[in-house]
């Protein structure tokens, strides 16, 4: 395995336990829910799992700067870089931009339609904490992800990334692995999706982990069949070409993707803002002007990156203005 591959897989494990730590306190608190009151019950154990949840955004976050310099080094690239980055901008907010709470009563409304639709009490909140266990673990990977492309951004020596597939992955992953995106280019993830970010200036897919062929053939047999169907897997091993055979786009979305939706404005600053999914809380509110009883308003990084267009120099200007790097 080459040392760069070996460091990124070293890093989705790092990344991967802090989510199964997160994954079994919301366990935990899930089954503490009470069947005749479950709005107030989750709402009243909400707290708890927040603290947990964004405390391993906040760790998965802050191990990008460390991770860049590293797989950077092993290619003999230059990791000098702008700004360090803000892990707790990251930490407390879901990668859509909403605020995180909202999205963790998701699950108790999947639970209370399961039961409208029919289902048993304990068939419903087992289809309630599926959503809740998919939601944390998306979340802690999400905010690594985003960390790791903001230090990429602050590293003008890298200009792009190749994505790696890890563990047991969909098809769509893997006809994506080795590909080589530019450092503006959100990262293309659906939930749970254990996908990371290798920072590189050119493709490297001749590598086994980033070569979707080359991973089909490590396969076996009924894996194959598992993940792009008999039929799929079929037509591959008798030459088909993969990118033909899956549907890579469905399902798929950058956090971009989402938030660019929404209507930006300029503010008074000159400053491109959304009128959703912002956070008003500690250093990124306070550069955003919180502090003067106006409503902070921030964007999610991948916004940041298409708002910048191919300008690195402002990308890292307003990675910095909504509190991502210092």
């Amino acid at each position: 395995m080459a040392e760069t591959d070996r460091l990124a897989l070293e890093h989705y494990r790092m990344r991967r336990r802090l989510a199964d730590a997160v994954a079994r306190a919301a366990r935990r608190e899930w089954r503490r829910l009470a069947v005749a009151d479950l709005s107030g019950s989750w709402d009243a154990l909400l707290p708890r799992l927040l603290v947990v949840l964004a405390g391993a955004q906040r760790a998965a976050a802050a191990m990008a700067d460390g991770y860049l310099d590293r797989v950077l080094a092993a290619q003999e690239v230059d990791a000098a870089a702008e700004g360090a980055v803000v892990a707790s901008a990251l930490a407390g907010v879901a990668s859509d931009g909403r605020e995180l709470a909202s999205l963790l009563r998701e699950p108790v409304i999947t639970a209370k339609s399961a039961i409208g639709r029919g289902a048993t009490p304990v068939r419903a909140l087992a289809t309630g904490y599926a959503h809740l266990d998919m939601i944390v673990r998306t979340q802690v990977a999400d905010a690594g992800r985003a960390a790791d492309q903001v230090a990429l951004v602050a590293r003008r020596a890298a200009s792009g990334y190749v994505r790696m597939v890890v563990g047991a992955t969909c098809a769509r992953c893997i006809i994506l692995a080795g590909r080589w995106y530019a450092w503006n280019r959100g990262f293309q993830r659906h939930p749970r999706c254990d996908c990371v970010h290798i920072p590189a200036r050119e493709d490297r897919a001749d590598e086994v982990r980033t070569d979707p062929r080359a991973l089909f053939n490590t396969m076996s047999r009924e894996e194959q069949d598992r993940v792009f169907t008999r039929a799929g897997a079929q037509a591959i091993r008798d030459g088909a070409d993969i990118s033909q055979v899956v549907n890579a786009r469905r399902g798929m979305s950058t956090a971009a993707g989402q938030a660019g939706r929404r209507r930006l404005v300029r503010d008074e600053m000159g400053l491109y803002t959304t009128r959703e999914g912002t956070t008003r809380r500690g250093y990124a509110g306070q550069l955003l002007g919180a502090q003067r009883g106006g409503r902070a308003v921030r964007l999610m990084p991948e916004s940041i990156y298409e708002l910048a267009g191919g300008s690195r120099d402002e990308a890292i200007r307003l990675l910095r203005v909504h509190g991502y790097l210092i």
